[in-house]
This record gives C-alpha cells, sequence and structure tokens, in this order.
C-alpha cells in the first residue's frame, strides 16, 4: 500500500499533539507487514528525509503574499501549502490528513486520483474560538474548509468519544463515517526517568514538591486559571510552567503581566521555562513532579496527560473532552469539573471557582506523598495497558483496508 500523510507538523517542527501524532503513528505504520508499505509525508517547513520506506517533504514559503489583514497570512501561506501538496503526488492507495492545515489537499488529491480520503480529527475549529486571536476574519475560512474536507472524506478518525459525538453534532456527519482510534505514547521511552542535577540546571530544587504544567501559551491550554490558582495552593512548594510558543504577542504580554502580578502574592516559587526543551529532559520532569497539571478549557484527547502518566506521575485535570476518557478520577489523577459559559465559548462559567477548586486538588496530593505514589503506579499501568503505538497503527491501518475495499 501506498500511503500520503499530509500535516502541518512534522519534527523537528512539534508544536502540539497533533505533531506527537502523525510522528509515532507513521513510524508504526512503517513496520508493520514486515515494512511492506511505503509511506509519503508533506509537511509543512524544510523537511527532507529519506528512508528504506518513508519519504518526507516540507513545503516552504519563499516569497511574500499580498494581503489586507495580517492575520489573514497564515491562511493564505496554508492555502499555497496545499496547492504544493496536491502537485507533489502522483499514485497512491489512499490519503491520510492531521488537522485543518491539509484539508484543503486530502480534497484535491481525493478527486485527482480517485483514492479515499481519510482524517484524523484532533480538533474542531469551531470548538477553538480563541484562533481568531490569530486568524481573525480568516478563522471563518477555515471553519468552512474544515467543514467542507469533512463532508467529503470516506473516513475520519476520531480521537476519543468526546470527538465523534462532537463532529456528529457540529457538522452533522453519519456515525458510519467516523471510526475511534485514540491517541498512543511511546512507552519504552516515555517512562520514570530521574536527574536531580538536570533540575538544577532548570532552577528548580529537587529536594521541594512541583507541580508541572506543559503547553503552549494560548486560551486553550487554561494557564491562566492555573496561575490564578496559585494563591490558593499550600505554601513550600514549587510551580513549574514549561510554557511557550504564544499564539500572538498580545497574549505572551499578558501572560508575562500575570506571572509578574502572582510572584507579588505569592511565597512559592514560579519557574518559567519560556522555550520547549528536549524530550529527554521533559521526560525528568514528567517522572520528578508531584504532580502534573492540565488546565486545559479545550482538549480532544490531552495526549500531554499520556506522558505524564506514562512517567508515573498522576494528573490534575479539567473534566473536558477527551481527557474524561484518559485520567481516572480519583485513580489516576483528580478530574476538576467546571461549567462552560456558554457552548460557543469553553471558557468556565465561574473561573474563581474553578481555581480554587483546582488548588483543592493540587493540594491533597502535595500533602499526601503515599496518596501521589499509589496514583502514580496506576497511571503508568493504564497506559502501558491501553495506549501503544502498535496497537493504534494496526487499527489505523485496517481502517484503510477496509476503504480501499469500498472504493473498488
Amino acid at each position: 500500500m501506498k500511503i500520503i500523510i499530509l500535516t502541518n507538523e512534522y519534527p523537528p517542527h512539534i508544536y502540539g499533539g497533533a505533531g506527537i501524532h502523525v510522528t509515532n503513528l507513521t513510524k508504526e505504520l512503517a513496520g508493520l507487514d514486515g515494512g511492506a508499505h511505503n509511506i509519503q509525508i508533506l509537511c509543512f517547513g524544510e523537511q527532507k528525509e529519506y528512508s528504506k520506506n518513508i519519504k518526507v517533504q516540507g513545503i516552504q514559503i519563499d516569497f511574500s503574499f499580498p494581503y489586507h489583514d495580517t492575520c489573514n497570512k497564515k491562511l493564505l501561506e496554508t492555502l499555497f501549502r496545499n496547492i504544493f501538496m496536491t502537485g507533489s503526488v502522483s499514485k497512491a492507495d489512499i490519503v491520510h490528513c492531521h488537522t485543518w492545515y491539509t484539508l484543503l489537499a486530502g480534497c484535491l488529491i481525493k478527486r485527482i486520483l480517485n483514492i479515499p480520503f481519510v482524517i484524523t480529527a484532533h480538533s474542531l475549529e469551531p470548538q477553538r474560538p480563541w484562533k481568531e486571536e490569530q486568524l481573525g476574519s480568516a478563522y471563518k475560512a477555515s471553519i468552512w474548509v474544515e467543514k467542507t474536507a469533512l463532508e467529503n472524506a470516506d473516513g475520519i478518525i476520531a480521537v476519543s468519544q468526546f470527538m465523534k459525538k462532537s463532529i456528529q453534532d457540529i457538522y452533522n456527519i453519519s456515525h458510519e463515517k467516523i471510526r475511534i482510534i485514540p491517541n498512543g505514547i511511546d512507552i519504552n521511552q516515555y517512562k520514570p526517568t530521574f536527574n536531580q542535577e538536570m533540575l538544577r540546571l532548570c532552577k528548580i530544587n529537587p529536594d521541594k514538591p512541583f507541580v508541572l504544567f506543559v503547553g503552549r501559551i494560548t486560551r486553550q491550554k487554561g494557564i491562566f486559571h492555573l496561575l490564578n490558582a496559585i494563591k490558593y495552593l499550600v505554601p513550600n512548594m514549587q510551580i513549574v510552567l514549561l510554557a511557550a510558543d504564544p499564539d500572538t504577542k498580545e497574549i505572551l504580554n499578558e501572560m508575562k503581566e500575570q506571572v509578574r502580578k502572582v510572584e507579588a502574592k505569592t511565597s512559592n516559587r514560579i519557574i518559567w521555562i519560556d522555550k520547549f526543551i528536549p524530550r529527554e529532559h521533559l521526560i525528568t520532569l514528567y517522572s520528578h513532579a508531584s504532580v502534573f497539571v492540565c488546565p486545559s478549557i479545550y482538549e480532544p484527547f490531552g495526549i500531554i496527560n499520556l506522558e505524564a502518566m506514562a512517567c508515573g506521575t498522576p494528573v490534575v485535570a479539567s473534566a473536558v473532552g477527551g481527557i474524561l476518557e484518559v485520567v481516572i478520577h480519583n485513580e489516576t489523577g483528580f478530574l476538576v469539573s467546571f461549567e462552560p459559559l456558554d457552548t460557543n465559548n469553553p471558557e468556565p462559567y465561574n473561573p474563581e471557582q474553578f481555581a480554587r477548586d483546582l488548588a483543592t486538588a493540587i493540594n491533597e496530593l502535595i500533602l499526601s506523598p503515599e496518596k501521589t505514589q499509589m496514583m502514580g503506579t496506576k497511571a503508568r499501568e493504564t497506559v502501558v495497558r491501553h495506549y501503544s503505538w502498535q496497537s493504534i497503527a494496526t487499527q489505523t491501518l485496517e481502517f484503510y483496508e477496509e476503504l480501499i475495499k469500498k472504493k473498488i
């Protein structure tokens, strides 16, 4: 089988769960059936890689687009890359797209080559209203691209039951078209790994407990709610924020100001690491953390929680989306609920109460090392049992085969 994978993110340009998913999925697909399948990956960037049965080609932009609104630039560059991707594929058995950034190319390749078109829905544009800060009026165009592609796809992979229901509710897509295949984790890479010297290099005191946040600086990840919760945390602890890649300059400035205000009112140390670090260092941070916190207001799956759990760390997370299917309340961590503002705005109706509840869950683990250890052990066991990438690649290949047979 010749498989075309279209993605925005691919190493070394990874900034979210979709990129992690594509990287691991393609690696496992390439190894199935003794390496019998050829995989062509087209992505955003300058990548050029060739191996036995994987070819990676990055699509770059080397000229300036005309635009009336600077926020529209990202959409225009995306559409150009999609046209380039379409012209770069001459033959294939199936095309598989990840995120709205490549969906136009998927639609075109499906028609031109008359092959099945698959989409993995990692998130949905209408559920991410803060994207308008990045795209401006082009946000409406990204929703249109996504809607059109989902309607034209032969098969859709939802990473959680939550995502399946969202696809059906928002876009009225038949449930028969959708297959649930979750995200996965490399359990041999993400495992308890300790190095106190690395903590010291990050200015973290290894003798004091710390709470860890990892994520982009964006409304979706709820980092401002965590900052608001710090005033309710017990003393003599550390809050480590591995937070980078801001959506806009404005949100970065807001983050800086909020951290400054919180630091002035708490005795607890805030350590802000404002750039992403090598994976082996990240695994060490996960492993040493007393608690991993995921205060996202929208999370179709939440692969970041799997990473922490695989390293033996319990999770305190928002009870939203796919997180409800990953974190087992009172077994592998705590789920913190909140009532959304309304159907079009997932921000909590009572943000102050949400901040208090986040802090209460964190404090319970910080004050009970025995419970923390027990939940961390259970978290690791859960990940090993249910989320290996080999299983996920096998399920994906079986879905491809079903769609190809239907096309014939």
